[in-house]
């Protein structure tokens, strides 16, 4: 884990032992994270970045939606912003979210990954190159294999890798593909998972 700053020194608090939550959803995305982010209060102490897939043709109203239904501040993307604890950033239809090393956001229109765009391999791979052990990963509910290959980067990286359970997926192709990388760390219901994030951003646990 990495080091944490102390108290007495009298200028900063503990930093949190994670730093970043990245989240995929596809099929049924929008009620799992409607679910998950209700349950996660303001005071949250890690930036979450969020990639739906969505129709890449039409405007996204996704980050109003969930910012009337959560108490976290909800925004959508914007290239080079630097992100912030307590705040969702939900990647812009069409372009790929990345999170580069000094914790800027990048929206690229590189090649579609397993025929979407944004895609969550892409904001795996660049949280674990990121924040190596400090990220985190979730795999909700979703169609296809996306999310995968993603996952297995943030474990190597020695990141955590929670994943919603078949039970409570609307779809499970997604979770489902991410367990069978062997690299998932917890596989949870819906509605433990607002539970299991703050536990371990909070530090009372670590998987």
């Amino acid at each position: 884990m990495p080091q944490q700053s102390s108290p007495a020194d009298g200028s900063q608090s503990p930093q949190p032992p994670f730093g970043v939550v990245a989240v995929a959803a596809s099929a049924g995305g929008l009620g799992a994270l409607t679910a998950i982010l209700s349950q996660l209060g303001d005071d949250f102490p890690v930036p979450l970045l969020l990639v739906q897939h969505l129709d890449r043709t039409h405007p996204s109203f996704m980050a109003e939606i969930l910012g009337r239904r959560t108490k976290l501040k909800v925004k959508q993307a914007e290239n080079g912003e630097h992100i912030s604890a307590g705040r969702v950033y939900v990647a812009v239809p069409d372009f790929h979210l990345l999170v580069n090393s000094d914790h800027t956001l990048s929206l690229t229109r590189t090649q579609l990954v397993h025929y979407v765009r944004p895609a969550a391999d892409v904001l795996f791979e660049s949280v674990a190159l990121s924040f190596g052990p400090r990220a985190i990963a979730l795999v909700a509910t979703g169609t296809g294999s996306d999310g995968a290959r993603g996952v297995s980067a943030v474990k190597k990286a020695g990141g955590v890798v929670l994943v919603q359970d078949e039970g409570s997926s609307d779809f499970f192709g997604m979770p489902g593909a991410a367990i069978g990388t062997g690299d998932v760390d917890l596989v949870l219901s819906l509605k433990q998972i607002p539970g299991a994030l703050k536990s371990l951003v909070a530090g009372a646990s670590r998987v």
